[in-house]
């Protein structure tokens, strides 16, 4: 599947280059168009439309960005249409964005970063540069980043060490990484769509699963599964990404403005996220889950048993390890 979206989008991006006039537009008034899949009271929208309100203040109404919530279908949906042309501007999770930039599978390595702090550190530095140009192969070009959030555990059974995973069903993305994650904490990971999981763990089919904690509460998991292990197995930004061709219509003046703009817009995000996660826990707390976080020699045996994972990983993303880990001072 993946060589087929790789097709897809070089199909898509020639063509693209075809129609392209390549003269810089930025002069008259333009209207962009913003795709995400989330909700508009969600954190990362709100986000994205401060960005747009500071893209129309700075350019004092020449530049207008319109957001498409939750309106264009799922990422892949409108990553075609952004290929096409017929979106400008889109929100992609890095496993959206892994499925053809290849090299940003690094970032789904389970426990990379031990909390959100460090994620920005490195996405702040040359490495988060390297994310957002390395698009422009793909004919996209990424502006910034936004929180994803960190992932964590919710079961019907308490976690103290890496052996109460042994044995359990534990619900999780189907990719190689999550799937690995779990088999290797000692659990079998099963499949259940998201809609699902409610049921699924009334019945019993699983006994656990991961996500953020937002969409814990969101779904309200946390009603039949009420031990949450606050572990941050991964923690995940969305990339904000152009159009290539759109992005070089503009003047290098007003690439530099929409760069801006995303910059507060990303100081933005991650403060409304912040808050949204502390309001998450309260809410959490008041529906009678439990909410734990393991201790640090715990955490350090779930980091050890990624041992595999990692020594896979290693021979071809073994660069931008190295890289992270040196940003981070390891």
């Amino acid at each position: 599947m993946k060589k087929a979206l790789v097709f897809v989008l070089v199909a898509m991006l020639a063509m693209t280059s075809v129609f392209a006039g390549g003269s810089k537009e930025s002069d008259g008034p333009r209207t962009l168009r913003l795709a995400t899949d989330a909700a508009l009271d969600y954190p990362t929208t709100k986000a994205l439309s401060y960005f747009a309100d500071k893209v129309k203040e700075y350019s004092e109404g020449r530049i207008t960005v319109e957001i498409y919530a939750n309106t264009l279908g799922d990422e892949i949906s409108y990553l075609e249409q952004l290929q096409m042309g017929t979106v400008d501007i889109g929100k992609f999770s890095i496993g959206t964005l892994s499925g053809f930039y290849d090299d940003l599978q690094v970032f789904n390595l389970p426990f990379l970063f031990r909390d959100g702090n460090e994620m920005w550190k490195v996405l702040e530095s040359e490495v988060g540069d390297r994310v957002l140009t390395g698009l422009e192969e793909y004919g996209l070009r990424g502006i910034g980043f936004t929180d994803n959030g960190s992932r964590c555990f919710y079961t019907t059974f308490p976690v103290e060490t890496i052996e109460d995973f042994s044995g359990r069903t534990i619900r999780v993305q189907q990719n190689h990484v999550m799937l690995s994650l779990v088999s290797l904490l000692g659990a079998n990971p099963v499949n259940v769509s998201a809609n699902e999981m409610y049921s699924a763990l009334q019945t019993g089919v699983c006994e656990g699963g991961e996500n953020n904690l937002n969409t814990i509460l969101a779904d309200s998991l946390y009603e039949v599964a009420k031990y949450v292990t606050l572990d941050n197995h991964t923690t995940g930004m969305d990339t904000i990404v152009f159009n290539l061709d759109v992005w070089n219509s503009f003047s290098e003046e007003d690439q530099q403005m929409m760069l801006r703009a995303m910059d507060e817009a990303t100081a933005y995000d991650r403060e409304i996220w912040d808050a949204s996660i502390e309001d998450a826990k309260n809410k959490l707390t008041e529906g009678g889950a439990i909410i734990s976080t393991p201790a640090p020699e715990v955490q350090d045996s779930f980091f050890e048993a990624m041992a595999p994972l990692y020594e896979e990983y290693s021979a071809e993303y073994g660069d931008w390890i190295a890289s992270i880990n040196e940003v981070l001072g390891r």
